[in-house]
């Protein structure tokens, strides 16, 4: 593994993903962008999945991380987290692919706008084959009603993370990390071009739409910090424009 620090650090928890990963590392290997290193925090897959990824540890641009056993999505990317150095941090899922430019697109825009917190749109595949346009922008108040900033679409600099870790519940992981980073620098700022792709499946722990909104009002409650009225508007609005992007089913 070289030493030599990379601009951008790609966080990527992997758990039992045989049937994807590989696609999604190749996404990431042609990446027109080169400076860059891959962490992969793997959860403690089964003997299938491990061996998918493990022709992949000699890459000197690819670091592996081998759980002993089972922690979840959220302590997989803090402690990739931990491990990185870079000035950028991009977050990709074990099941998404990303567009050959996204990363060189994505840190352009950052860097030429002095942005700390950038998303993209993206396209669903798999269940549903959808164009998601989001937002041009979103603070605290209009995340927590409308939660389209997708996790493989995001690229933060490092120095604003600082102390802000992803929630350890069993989903929705991602959505306090949004909404703290949120709080600290107002504004997150979107780029607008289809550079993810984000697989929808029917077994995944995201597609439980109640054990979301369960985990959400959580979240809402004890981090946020939001009273039940506040709580019933971030539900009611996340649902609403959730059904407005992807429909009824």
């Amino acid at each position: 593994m070289e030493n030599k620090k990379k601009e951008i650090d790609i966080i990527l928890p992997n758990y039992n993903s045989v049937s994807f990963i590989e696609q999604t590392l190749k996404s990431i290997i042609k990446q027109s962008f080169k400076n860059w290193r891959l962490i992969i925090v793997d959860d403690f897959s089964n003997v299938e999945t491990r061996r998918k990824i493990r022709k992949y540890e000699k890459s000197n641009k690819i670091k592996i991380y081998w759980l002993k056993k089972n922690r979840g999505a959220a302590y997989c990317r803090n402690f990739a987290i931990k491990k990185s150095n870079s000035d950028y941090l991009a977050f990709i899922d074990s099941d998404d692919i990303w567009e050959k430019n996204k990363l060189k697109s994505q840190i352009l825009y950052m860097k030429k706008n002095k942005y700390n917190f950038t998303y993209t749109y993206y396209k669903t595949f798999g269940l549903k084959n959808k164009k998601i346009t989001t937002p041009s922008q979103f603070n605290f108040d209009q995340f927590i009603k409308d939660t389209s900033i997708g996790t493989s679409t995001m690229m933060i600099k490092r120095k604003i993370i600082k102390n802000i870790n992803f929630t350890n519940t069993p989903i929705c992981e991602d959505y306090f990390f949004k909404c703290k980073i949120l709080k600290k620098i107002n504004y997150a700022y979107c780029l607008r071009k289809y550079l993810t792709k984000y697989r929808v499946r029917s077994n995944s722990l995201q597609s439980n739409k109640f054990k979301n909104f369960f985990w959400i009002w959580k979240i809402n409650h004890k981090y946020n910090k939001l009273n039940f009225f506040e709580n019933l508007k971030s539900l009611f609005l996340i649902s609403f424009n959730s059904i407005k992007k992807y429909g009824l089913k």
